[in-house]
């Protein structure tokens, strides 16, 4: 290539990189420009560890539910599932020790706003804390847990129990904890055991083992009283007039539509009922804790319909959110809510049966048996 030759590619070269500049700084102002612009249109999502720590909590409620395999967890479960709303509600269930400890869960533990509880706890919480019907109330009468005191042929009375074997099922259980307390009540020493109740129940069916008597405390029908049993087993009665002073119980009666291989036809065996409740501490109105809890109460009685619906526990069907319970006053926003119903011609809405419920009706029979026997 000649020397002329080369300085002709060298001047083309200088001249094409020449004309591209204009378009390439264009290109590149214009990129800076669209770059800067779109920065200054999208706001920084980017929140702090704290910020989203605020956030987080800001509207959680943390629900004590029970051991992982009794009813009450189920029962927090599926609130958490009907009053979810996202960042503006979130209910957190918690697996505890069973609806009696959830009481000292519901006083002392950290993060603990509501608990599901068995009302007859707080009587033995009285002697630790003497005010404890000012610290705790109820949000919903959830269901309630009748006594059954099932006893072989050979025994005709509670006094036939008196230094007999009796199985109130494993420890945590309500029977474990609330069973031994009614018959504390009762003045019957019995031998208390605690095995699983399978095991119980056979060995009386056998008559090995030397236990006379089980003692459930748990919503009726229960599955193991509905298969055949042999004849002469049967329910013991218990007398509400012992428990009446304390508070915390309900009358209650076990029928043959119950029980139709255990309780003749037309026939019933009086008993007692202990009512398991949605409960949260009293805290104070307007306090962030309480606006918490009264949303989720809103939520929850807004979406009380919804749990009648198949996949959720089947007592839902038979809750009323205008049911009281004896001993306990009820948490402020539960008692607006319903107060705003009433006024709005919708209280009907909140009930799960156009019929009283169980626990309504054993409520006004508890209302009638004090009135009558204060007169």
């Amino acid at each position: 290539m000649t020397r002329a030759s080369r300085l002709l590619i060298v001047v083309l070269f200088l001249a094409a990189a020449v004309c591209s500049w204009p378009a390439l700084a264009i290109a590149q102002t214009a990129g800076t420009r669209s770059t800067s612009t779109a920065a200054k249109a999208a706001p920084s999502t980017v929140m702090s560890d704290a910020e989203v720590r605020g956030k987080v909590n800001s509207w959680t409620v943390g629900l004590a539910g029970g051991e992982l395999e009794g009813a009450p967890i189920r029962f927090a479960a599926e609130i958490a599932r009907v009053t979810d709303d996202g960042d503006n509600l979130h209910v957190l269930p918690i697996v505890t020790r069973g609806p009696t400890e959830n009481i000292e869960d519901l006083l002392y533990l950290k993060g603990i706003d509501a608990a599901i509880i068995n009302t007859d706890a707080l009587d033995q919480f009285k002697k630790l804390v003497p005010d404890i019907q000012q610290q705790i109330t109820y949000i919903l009468s959830l269901y309630p847990s009748e006594l059954h005191i099932f006893v072989r042929p050979e025994i005709h009375s509670l006094n036939d129990l008196v230094g007999k074997a009796v199985n109130f099922n494993t420890p945590g259980t309500t029977a474990s904890y609330s069973g031994p307390l009614i018959f504390d009540r009762l003045k019957i020493a019995v031998n208390k055991t605690f095995i699983p109740h399978p095991l119980a129940l056979q060995e009386m069916r056998t008559g090995e083992g030397g236990i006379e008597a089980v003692v459930f405390i748990t919503s009726k029908p229960v599955a193991a009283f509905v298969r055949d049993w042999p004849p002469g087993f049967h329910f013991l009665p218990v007398d509400f007039k012992d428990f009446a002073d304390v508070g915390f119980y309900l009358p209650a009666r076990l029928t043959s539509d119950d029980y139709p291989g255990l309780i003749p036809a037309g026939q019933e065996v009086r008993t007692i009922a202990i009512p398991t409740v949605l409960a949260a501490f009293n805290w104070p109105v307007g306090s962030e804790r309480y606006k918490r809890v009264a949303r989720m109460t809103d939520r929850l009685f807004d979406h009380l319909t919804e749990l009648h619906q198949a996949g959720f526990q089947p007592q839902w069907k038979n809750v009323n959110a205008n049911a009281q319970v004896p001993g306990l006053r009820r948490f402020p926003a539960a008692q607006d809510w319903l107060d705003r119903a009433h006024l709005a011609g919708a209280a009907s809405t909140a009930n799960a049966n156009e019929t009283p419920s169980d626990e309504q009706r054993l409520y006004q029979e508890f209302l009638q048996w004090r009135k009558t026997h204060q007169q």
